[in-house]
C-alpha cells in the first residue's frame, strides 16, 4: 500500500488542506510562544531572583540541618575517643 489518501471530491481536498493550515498555525504559535517563555526566563531579572531563592532556601535548608549534623559529629566523636 503507497500510503497515499485518495479524494473522490474538491470538497475532501479543500478540507485537508484547510485542517492542515489550520495545524500549521497552531504550530507557529505554540513555536512563539515557547519563544516567549523562554525570553521571559532568561531574563538577568529572572535569574538573579531564580539564584538569590536557591542560596537563600540553601542557607534555610543549612540552618535546619546543622543541628542535626552537629549532633551526629558529637556522637561520632565520642564513639572514637
Amino acid at each position: 500500500m503507497s500510503g497515499k489518501k485518495k479524494y473522490s471530491n474538491f470538497e475532501e481536498v479543500d478540507r485537508d488542506l484547510k485542517r492542515l493550515y489550520l495545524q500549521s498555525e497552531i504550530s507557529k504559535e505554540e513555536l512563539k510562544l515557547s519563544f516567549h517563555m523562554t525570553k521571559e526566563s532568561a531574563k538577568p531579572s529572572k535569574l538573579i531572583t531564580g539564584l538569590i531563592g536557591g542560596v537563600a532556601t540553601s542557607t534555610l535548608l543549612l540552618k535546619l540541618l546543622m543541628p542535626l549534623f552537629s549532633f551526629g559529629i558529637g556522637k561520632f566523636l565520642k564513639k572514637y575517643r
